[in-house]
């Protein structure tokens, strides 16, 4: 295929596919459009017991957007991974649009210990990868996200495909034209992923105590 631009790549997105390569040596990128989407019903998303105890133990931070590349770094840093430099390139440039955000968990001696990034369009988060260098750090991630994202006014977040971790957190698998009738509906919508700071702990925890 032809050089994908930021431009192109956001197209995408809102036909619903997005970008992967077979591994980071690979120069070429393919779309994929899967026929069973994973999805995180953000007012859902699932805190056990277990993970709101840790997150209300503290020692660590929270926060929206300070280390884009690192987070995107950490993603890639597995021994096999689909960020080719490409992909890399294309997701730093939209971070510059502010197109791409992440969401980093920090170390109390301040070092990045996990974090997920993703892409947003209008009511829409496309996750597209999360690290942990810690236990649970992901999770916190994803908890204090999916609780900012909701605040924020977002309807959808797209997680891809549906692993068992993430369905353990409260991810579903839907159809391809379940999907891209709630893109649509999302994607047209305005929300605005800096509207507020990251939640506090107690406003995480809280929604376990409202959805259970």
């Amino acid at each position: 295929m032809g050089a994908i631009t930021p431009e192109i790549l956001m197209r995408a997105y809102a036909m619903g596919v997005f970008p992967m390569s077979e591994h980071r040596d690979d120069p070429d990128i393919f779309w994929v459009d899967p026929k069973r989407r994973g999805v995180f019903p953000i007012q859902d998303f699932h805190i056990s017991r277990s993970l709101a105890k840790r997150i209300r133990q503290g020692g660590f931070r929270v926060s929206l957007n300070e280390d884009f590349e690192g987070v995107l770094d950490g993603c890639a840093d597995r021994s096999d991974t689909w960020i080719n430099d490409e992909i890399r390139s294309l997701y730093m440039a939209l971070h510059r649009k502010s197109q791409a955000h992440s969401l980093e968990v920090w170390s109390e001696d301040n070092r990045l210990i996990g974090g997920v990034y993703g892409v947003t369009l209008g009511a829409a988060f496309f996750g597209e990868s999360m690290f942990s260098r810690a236990t649970d750090a992901s999770k916190i991630a994803l908890a204090y996200l999916t609780t900012h994202l909701m605040r924020c006014g977002f309807s959808l977040f797209d997680t891809q495909f549906l692993t068992p971790h993430l369905q353990s957190l409260g991810a579903i698998e839907i159809s391809r034209n379940t999907y891209l009738e709630e893109l649509a509906k999302s994607v047209i919508k305005a929300a605005d992923i800096s509207a507020y700071s990251v939640p506090s702990a107690a406003e995480v925890v809280q929604r376990r105590t409202q959805t259970s």
